[in-house]
């Protein structure tokens, strides 16, 4: 089993459900794909180091998970890309 950290920034405009809502969304992406999350971390609204699409805050998110292939992660790399509520992610493999 490979292990990944994935970080996500939720765009601050959202409300507190909406924000609930694209995470639990994101976290199904990962877990129908095959992806096992071992650990999920809301770390809240925080200020950006520096403007992102005309933001200057937003929703910390962090997933670690294990997964056998990388089915999951290109799944959830390409709607993260797509999706207007997502303004970055991160995906960083962990070593063992």
């Amino acid at each position: 089993m490979r292990k990944y950290e994935i970080m996500f920034i939720v765009r601050p405009t959202l409300g507190e459900d909406e924000v609930t809502k694209v995470i639990k969304d994101f976290g199904n992406i990962l877990t129908t794909n095959g992806a096992k999350i071992v650990n999920e971390k809301n770390m809240g609204q925080r200020e950006l180091a520096y403007e992102i699409k005309d933001f200057k805050s937003g929703y910390y998110y962090v997933y670690n998970i294990e997964a056998s292939d990388d089915k999951a992660i290109n799944e959830f790399d390409r709607l993260a890309l797509i999706s207007k509520d997502v303004i970055r992610h991160l995906i960083t493999k962990e070593e063992d």
